[in-house]
């Protein structure tokens, strides 16, 4: 069996930056990547539109360009946000909307994931100018879901987690505030998210990774598999049913393709998991798995039907950008995913560090 498929999009990775951010935008190309909207928790953020990087950050301009010098120019699309951070001022929002640069700003919760010490809680955002200047401007936000300084029992356990309030709590205050706001709700695990996105206005729509169609919190815990650490955390079968109900709807066009792949060089850490699985090169083979364990029948044109609007239709209709016109297959045959070796030293793949071997190969 074989899926020809127009290109795709990656719509939240993370490249990072410095030596290695080549071979990471490589790896995308190897998988029939067409663009990828790639993420600004930097070290340091970019946390402004235009100008020099300097040492408290990057800008949109400098860190895009930074992204094409290393091989990036060959995507059809690349779109980096602006983190958003307490420096980040209305009239920014409407400078950067008027150059072209700006077409997207990124939520972190403080202290939530990776490099996120940056951002703010939402509460001090909610209502505000900065939105209010977004949503007049057409600039999407992109949103890291999950609540946070919770303690240990709130941030996860059996009836309630981080995303769970969040999506519960602070998601129908924001689009209340913010009607026309554009909102992506990023790397959704959760029932209450999935569901709050498919009734939400059509303007709100939410990328799913790889993993958490995939895999649950029984997964990780039974063996500690830590490549498979990644947050949002991976959650229970409910949540992971619910997250393959609506990718395989007929007609959907709310949810669609972000990897969230993010990788580290040294996983386990004197301080705990770095936070990231990383899916370049597998990142279609892992979804296309997925879609068939949720029942989807790759072999049909239906199946392939839901297959390709999930992964390379539906976020760039949502972006604003046309699909892309060259085409890349895939085979059912079984295949491996090599360790990525970089200058900064090896990075494991989610299916390698799982033990999975792929049942699909990208072959063009």
């Amino acid at each position: 069996m074989t899926l020809d498929l127009p290109r795709w999009f990656d719509l939240h990775t993370h490249f990072r930056q410095g030596p290695a951010t080549a071979a990471y935008i490589q790896a995308h190309h190897d998988m029939g990547c067409a663009g990828a909207l790639a993420m600004p928790n930097t070290q340091p953020p970019v946390s402004k539109v235009s100008g020099a990087a300097q040492a408290d950050g990057w800008s949109i301009e400098s860190y895009s360009a930074e992204l094409r010098a290393a091989g990036a120019d060959a995507f059809e699309q690349l779109i980096v946000p602006l983190y958003l951070t307490r420096q980040t001022t209305a009239e920014m929002i409407r400078e950067g909307a008027a150059t072209g640069l700006l077409r997207a700003c990124k939520y972190y919760p403080p202290h939530g994931t990776t490099n996120s010490e940056h951002g703010m809680p939402m509460d001090d955002l909610i209502g505000g100018e900065v939105f209010g200047a977004m949503e007049e401007h057409g600039i999407i936000l992109c949103i890291h879901g999950e609540q946070h300084a919770l303690s240990g029992p709130d941030y996860i356990d059996a009836q309630q987690n981080a995303e769970t309030r969040f999506y519960s709590e602070r998601m129908p205050r924001l689009l209340a505030a913010h009607p026309k706001l554009r909102i992506v709700c990023e790397h959704i695990t959760t029932r209450t998210a999935a569901e709050f996105v498919a009734a939400a206005p059509e303007h709100v729509g939410a990328t799913i990774t790889p993993q958490h169609l995939l895999y649950t919190l029984g997964h990780l815990i039974q063996g500690l598999k830590y490549h498979l650490y990644c947050l949002p955390i991976v959650k229970f079968q409910d949540d992971r049913t619910a997250l393959r109900q609506q990718v395989t709807k007929a007609g959907q066009t709310k949810f669609f393709a972000g990897t969230d792949s993010a990788p580290h060089t040294t996983k386990a850490t004197a301080c705990g998991c770095a936070a990231g699985c990383f899916t370049g090169g597998c990142a279609p083979q892992l979804y296309a798995m997925a879609f068939e364990e949720a029942g989807a029948d790759l072999g049909s044109s239906d199946g392939q039907t839901l297959f390709e609007r999930f992964l390379s239709l539906n976020g760039p209709a949502y972006y604003g950008f046309p699909a892309s016109s060259k085409r890349f297959r895939m085979e059912k045959t079984a295949s491996q995913t090599p360790v990525l070796e970089t200058p900064a030293g090896p990075v494991m793949p989610l299916p390698a560090g799982m033990g999975l071997e792929l049942t699909w190969r990208i072959l063009a």
